[in-house]
């Protein structure tokens, strides 16, 4: 029973982690091979499956450990019919793999779930086209029409919210957002943007996200910055600015390097996180509402316990 879609715990502001980044983790640490960054593909076999389990297991143990409550993030950023067509995945498959996700996680959740550590599951949605580069731009309309399929297969789950990672114009957002809302499920937009602070269409975040609230009459519950590192976005924040209270989560990149860079890259580029650790606390004093952290690109456990001995005590004592 997805129980939580009507009183997310994660909205009380206290401090919730979630996990680093999935894929690079898999491919650069794990030695698996990916095509396209399809997570997903691992839910066809047993071993895949385990491969996963442990994976989150790592983040539900560092979320016991620092007492803080738990996002577990479905492995379904590719699920969606472009890149699930090129693996061989019919409409039904993956509508059942976008399903067994959501299970797999479900099952971690009752493990773990306790009044100290609330869990949410989270079934997650990847651009059409490439996370970095708004090279295939649909209407509002075709976005609908295109993510209306992985959005019925997570309601048909315990999924308790949606959300949509790595966008990077707004059209594809309104679009996930308003599918999300006929459904009456809580959806969450992640926008990504280069390193000038600005989406890779040009548009400022500010911009976009007015824009997202303006045409879908401001569902998404939050919005979160994911795949890029703090130094690229730090500057464009405006203390005090409206806009700046919808944002409750931050999944940055450990590296500083740009999108271009990182996607001719043959090694993974951890970073420092220590540092990212800190820039973490500093953006809890410009974002209001910032209370969701994890990682992405590069990003592993030590990211994020990193991440957790910077913040924990930010939110020991008091909710924001």
């Amino acid at each position: 029973m997805a129980y939580l879609r009507n009183a997310l715990p994660q909205l009380t502001g206290n401090l919730f982690l979630t996990d680093g980044g999935l894929e690079t983790t898999l491919i650069f640490l794990d030695g698996l091979e990916l095509p396209d960054f399809a997570a997903f593909h691992l839910l066809k076999s047993k071993e895949g499956e385990q491969i996963l389990r442990r994976y989150y297991l790592s983040y539900a143990e560092l979320a016991k450990k620092f007492k803080t409550g738990l996002i577990l993030e479905s492995a379904t950023w590719r699920a969606n019919p472009d890149w699930a067509f090129k693996l061989g995945y019919t409409r039904q498959e993956l509508a059942e793999v976008n399903r067994k996700a959501i299970h797999l996680l479900d099952e971690i959740r009752k493990k773990y779930e306790s009044p100290d550590m609330p869990v949410v599951i989270s079934g997650c949605i990847g651009p059409r086209g490439d996370g970095y580069i708004p090279s295939l731009v649909m209407s509002v309309e075709e976005a609908i029409q295109y993510h209306t399929a992985q959005i019925t297969a997570f309601c048909e789950t315990n999924a308790d919210l949606v959300t949509a990672m790595t966008l990077n114009y707004a059209e594809e957002a309104i679009g996930i957002a308003s599918a999300a809302k006929e459904f009456e499920i809580p959806v969450v937009i992640s926008f990504t943007v280069e390193t000038d602070g600005h989406l890779p269409t040009g548009q400022t975040l500010k911009d976009a996200i007015e824009q997202t609230d303006r045409a879908t009459g401001f569902y998404p519950t939050y919005y979160m910055l994911n795949c890029a590192h703090p130094s690229h976005f730090e500057s464009t924040l405006r203390p005090g600015e409206s806009w700046m209270r919808r944002i409750g989560g931050i999944r940055a990149n450990s590296s500083k390097k740009s999108h271009e860079e990182l996607n001719e890259s043959t090694e993974l580029d951890i970073g420092n996180p220590e540092e990212l650790g800190q820039h973490y606390a500093r953006l809890t004093k410009l974002l209001p509402q910032f209370n969701i952290m994890g990682g992405c690109c590069g990003t592993d456990c030590r990211h994020v316990e990193q991440i957790a001995i910077a913040c924990t005590p930010l939110f020991q004592g008091f909710t924001k």
